[in-house]
Order: C-alpha cells, then structure tokens, then sequence
C-alpha cells in the first residue's frame, strides 16, 4: 500500500517567555506561514495552570486563527471534555465551524493530568465517564432541533438547538490513541487518530487500524488519517539545528513536566526524555539540515505506516525567526520529496 502523506502542525502554544500578547501574535503569523505552504491542518493542545499550555480556552484561540486564514484546517486535539459543560461547547463548535466557512475540526479527549482536572473541581477518577457522556450530548446537540437527554451527570428536556454546523453532522473528528484497545471506537465512528510514542507502539496502532477499517469493509482510500507527532526544527547545518533543538527542547520539556514535579509524581503515559539527544536517538524528533529531516522524515514514515506527521515547528523558547526558518525550509526542500506517494515498510 503506498499511502499519500499529509503534513500537520501540532503546537502546544507552551510558553516561551515573550508577553502573551507578543506570543500569540507570533503564534498567529506562523499559522498564517503554515497555510502559505500547505499544511493541512493546525493543531493545539489544552492545558490549565501550566507553561505548557497557554491556550487554556482553544475556542478563543481558534476564532481568531478562523479570521487570520482562509483555508488551512484547524482545531484542538483535543478538547478536554471533562471540563466543559457539552450543550455551551456544541455551540461553540458551531460558531468556529461557521466562521471559518467548515475548516474547523474537533478533537476530544477526558485529559491525561489529574491535576489540572482537579483544580476545576473534577475528580479524575470520574473523568472518563463524564468524558463519554458530553461527547455524547455534544453529539446529539450538533445533529439535533431539540435536545433531550438523561444521564448520570447531564439531564436535558426539550431545549431547542438554535444553532448547527456547517459540515455535517458535525465536523470532523479527532482523538489521541495511547494503546491498540482504542483504535476499535475510531474506526466504528471514522475517527481519525493521533498518537505519541516511538515507532514500534505508532506501528502497531497504525497496523491495527488498518487492519479493523478494512474488515468492517471500507475503502483503503477512504481511511481516516492515523498519524504522529514530531518536533522539527531545520537549519542550515545539522550542528546549529541539534544546538538550537536542544536549547528549546529544555524550556519545553520543564513545562511538560512542570505539574508532576511540583506535585512529587511522573506521568504514567509514556513520557518523552528529559535528554534531547535521547529523544532524537528514540526517533521522536527530526532535526538537521533539509536533506537530514527529509531522510529521517521518510524513514520513520515507511516504518511507523502512517498516512500524517504533525510537526511540532514552534516550541520552548524558539524565536519566531527560528521557527519560521524551519518551516521556510520545510516548504522548499522537505515537503516536496513527499508529494508522491510513499512507501509503506512490510
């Protein structure tokens, strides 16, 4: 099978240390750089009370990108459910969907720290089912005149549905697979899936998938795409690319960290190296000259069989000027190599 690659852009918005009114204008411009050179769809994170996310409310965030553009794809992979109360965040949704003219995309998830949930008064214990129960009623809140619903944290009766999308039923859906067990509800609701990890984990994932999409009898082709995430940062020598990797590797590597250590515990998800030469040996980061990422881009693509890479172009304290060299190479001497199919390792 030799499937087409598309090219994401995933971001954390984690703080840099510029004023946030500086960041997110610079934010803003390479969104604006990432839609000049065809990236299909931009990507952003939720996180609370941490440096690493400085886009706490992804809908504010989104409706300014809905204004800033014309044509890329964008929304957050993904919302945390568990915080929102689902009938005001269906109305959201329709509201980004209509004034970015059906680019936006949605992403759902219950949140993976049990600290940020807690500070909004959510038990972590009870995340997942409040999780699946509001995307459930934002479901129904998309598709439907009236909503009504009975469940164990929502109650809804006969409140009217003012408001629907422009893609329908609802715009498109993304999810965060962390093992094999979740692939079987993004196939059933033709789910496209991101996950984090090394290659082998992306590859059984990816395998799984295509796999359980085609014995419930759709076309390859129709696949939704199945993808994974890469901090990418290009220069004109692999030295100065590694140096300046490295030194933004730090800051964003102390946001990620920072909630677990100020509370004395580690992730359990699989988390990335503190060392960044042993996150670039793990192959979870591509960084060198154009021709280095493009062979180490093309590798990892054949290896791990996705059919999207979602690059990481803006992270830690990388300047503006910095990131925005990464995607100018990127655009000239990466991507092309891409633009025909590409194999897919046995």
């Amino acid at each position: 099978m030799n499937p087409t690659i598309k090219f994401g852009v995933f971001d954390h918005l984690d703080a840099s240390g510029l004023p946030l009114g500086e960041f997110y204008e610079h934010r803003l411009r390479l969104i604006e750089a990432y839609e000049r050179i065809g990236i299909h769809c931009y990507h952003t994170a939720e996180h609370h009370a941490t440096p690493l996310g400085m886009c706490p409310s992804p809908s504010v965030f989104h409706s300014a990108i809905a204004q800033r553009t014309k044509t890329i794809l964008f929304g957050p992979l993904v919302y945390t459910l568990a915080l929102y109360h689902p009938l005001r965040l269906a109305e959201e949704i329709c509201m980004l969907d209509h004034m970015s003219g059906g680019r936006f995309q949605v992403g759902v998830g219950r949140g993976i720290s049990p600290y940020e949930l807690g500070y909004y008064g959510v038990d972590a214990a009870q995340s997942q089912s409040v999780y699946h129960e509001s995307f459930a009623v934002v479901m129904k809140a998309l598709s439907s005149v009236v909503l009504t619903h009975e469940g164990k944290h929502f109650t809804f009766r006969d409140v009217p549905v003012m408001m629907h999308p422009v893609q329908k039923p609802h715009p498109p859906l993304w999810y965060g697979v962390g093992n094999v067990e979740g692939v079987a509800w993004c196939v059933q609701n033709k789910v496209n899936a991101v996950v984090n990890g090394p290659l082998a984990r992306v590859r059984e994932i990816t395998d799984r998938y295509r796999a359980e999409w085609a014995a419930a009898g759709h076309a390859a082709d129709g696949m939704p795409l199945v993808g994974t995430t890469r901090h990418v940062v290009i220069a004109e020598t692999d030295g100065k690319a590694m140096d300046i990797a490295r030194r933004a590797y730090a800051r964003w590597y102390a946001s990620f960290m920072y909630l677990w250590k100020k509370h004395g515990s580690a992730p359990q998800f699989a988390a990335f190296p503190e060392d960044f030469d042993a996150v670039f040996k793990a192959g979870l980061a591509a960084v060198g000259t154009p021709a280095t990422v493009r062979a180490l881009l093309a590798s990892e693509i054949g290896q791990s069989g996705v059919n999207y890479l979602l690059c990481r172009f803006a992270f830690g304290d990388l300047t503006l000027q910095e990131s925005q060299r990464s995607v100018d190479l990127f655009a000239s001497e990466v991507m092309p190599h891409f633009a025909s199919p590409q194999p897919v390792a046995a």
